[in-house]
């Protein structure tokens, strides 16, 4: 009787006859006749398509040896963070011949703290030195692992333990790998399967390195992808696939046990020789790497999305007023002047390839040729043919200053503002400050020393050259009508 209360010790055969027909009835994937595994090593093929939603579609094929009849497949390394309910197996080389009966995604991994918990209420054996080193064991009941192992030798119960704990066996529900087990009947034999799901912890962005000429009219730009695998799985060889674009999800409840692995992320940058290759996919856009790669669990790796060298950009200095101020107002300081990037993504500018979103970096020159860092912005997702505006700054040299001069009520909800806006020049070269105004309701300039631009309902542009170490002043009168 006490033999047969330790783990890992067979039962008498009459009663093994009869736990073995309960539990097939109750859980047929734990007795299968012909339980099979499949690890890395059976592999064909993987690829992985990640999204920009911290989540990818992977799809893994295997060679599977597999009898036939009714049986278990355990299908290991997979993703720590799968998404179980998006799992899908087919079989490739004879699909009509495997069909799946139920399918478990098992998650519940060995750890010390697992097996000890697994162990509560049973028969454990301690091993301790004694001085003069002879092995000393102990059998002991493990009471409770709550803030450390309590355990029971004969009367005496025991804190804690200075020596090693042994345990008989492994238990059937801990399993080293996180595991999808399918319960198949085959009326074949064995397979080349397709294995589908979606997991979390793959994650990818875009960066873009643009290098700004001296005489500041073309940029050479580097694009790059970086990808971030926490997903808990190794994708060896795989064929690499980017989807840029606003793909609705909806998130999921925190799903138990999803552990995150802690170890440091490794950083591993390609070569830039093989620039992705981008299609039209749906509403979004697919870019496709035109060689395999190992992505590498808790890696980050950069892969090259494009290279432009000599695209035309123009250098814009902008003074923005707060579009609230056609009342009257206080005075208000001087300030410093944006600077912003603009240039066309088109093919005869050397671009014409869909950006996805991602921070374009600025460097430029300085006198010894070596590269400074001039300011960087986010882009969105930007089709070709479509213009990239890039907001670096504020200009150290160049000043603006507004003056309301005159505000008079002419009429019910009518206002007559009239400005001066003083632009200063303290760079060694000539520049061109654009000052746009903001203007609310309904609304007309009714004089100004310079001609302006109605770019919008609510936008109206000055575009006025400052020489040299020079300054120029602009005035207008504007009736607002609310």
């Amino acid at each position: 009787q006490e033999a047969l209360a330790l783990p890992g010790l067979a039962p008498a055969q009459g009663a093994a006859k009869a736990d073995k027909t309960s539990l097939k009835l109750a859980d047929p994937l734990k007795d299968s006749a012909s339980p099979g595994e499949s690890t890395l090593a059976d592999q064909t093929d993987v690829a992985i398509t990640a999204y920009n939603t911290n989540r990818a579609l992977v799809r893994d094929r295997r060679i599977i040896k597999l009898l036939p009849g009714e049986m278990t497949l355990k299908f290991m390394d997979v993703a720590a963070q799968i998404m179980p309910e998006t799992v899908s197996l087919k079989s490739v080389s004879s699909p009509g011949d495997l069909q799946i009966l139920e399918q478990n995604y098992e998650y519940d991994l060995m750890s010390q703290t697992s097996l000890m918990e697994k162990y509560v209420g049973k028969s454990v054996r301690l091993v301790n030195k004694s001085n003069d080193m002879s092995f000393v064991e102990e059998s002991a009941t493990l009471l409770s692992n709550n803030d450390g192992p309590i355990y029971k030798i004969g009367d005496d119960i025991y804190l804690g333990h200075p020596g090693s704990v042994v345990l008989p066996e492994i238990p059937d529900e801990l399993i080293a790998k996180p595991s999808l087990i399918w319960l198949l009947n085959n009326a074949g034999t064995d397979h080349e399967v397709e294995v589908t799901y979606m997991t979390n912890g793959v994650s990818w962005k875009a960066d873009y390195v643009a290098t700004l000429s001296k005489d500041e009219k073309t940029i050479d730009l580097e694009g790059w992808v970086t990808l971030t695998n926490e997903s808990g799985a190794q994708y060896t060889n795989a064929q690499l696939k980017l989807v840029a674009g606003d793909v609705n999800v909806v998130e999921p409840m925190p799903f138990a046990n999803m552990m995150r692995a802690g170890a440091a992320m490794e950083m591993k940058v390609m070569d830039a020789a093989a620039p992705m290759q981008q299609e039209a996919f749906g509403e979004y856009h697919l870019y496709t790497l035109p060689r395999r790669t190992t992505i590498k669990q808790n890696q980050t790796k950069q892969v090259s999305l494009l290279r432009a060298d000599g695209a035309a950009v123009t250098k814009v200095y902008e003074f923005r007023g707060p579009g609230h101020y056609y009342t009257q107002l206080t005075p208000s300081q001087p300030e410093h002047i944006g600077v912003t990037l603009k240039l066309k993504n088109e093919e005869a500018n050397k671009l014409g390839m869909p950006l996805p979103a991602g921070i374009m970096r600025v460097y430029q020159e300085d006198s010894t040729g070596m590269l400074q860092f001039s300011g960087e912005d986010s882009v969105k997702h930007t089709p070709k043919d479509e213009e990239i505006t890039l907001r670096l700054g504020n200009a150290f040299d160049v000043m603006g200053e507004r003056t309301q001069t005159e505000f008079n009520v002419v009429g019910v909800n009518v206002h007559q503002s009239s400005y001066k806006i003083v632009l200063r020049n303290h760079k060694d070269t000539a520049v061109t400050v654009d000052v746009v105004e903001s203007i609310p309701g309904d609304w007309k300039i009714l004089e100004a020393s310079h001609p302006h631009v109605k770019k919008d309902a609510q936008t109206a542009v000055f575009s006025i050259p400052v020489p040299v170490d020079g300054e120029v002043e602009l005035t207008y009168q504007a009736q607002v009508r609310f």
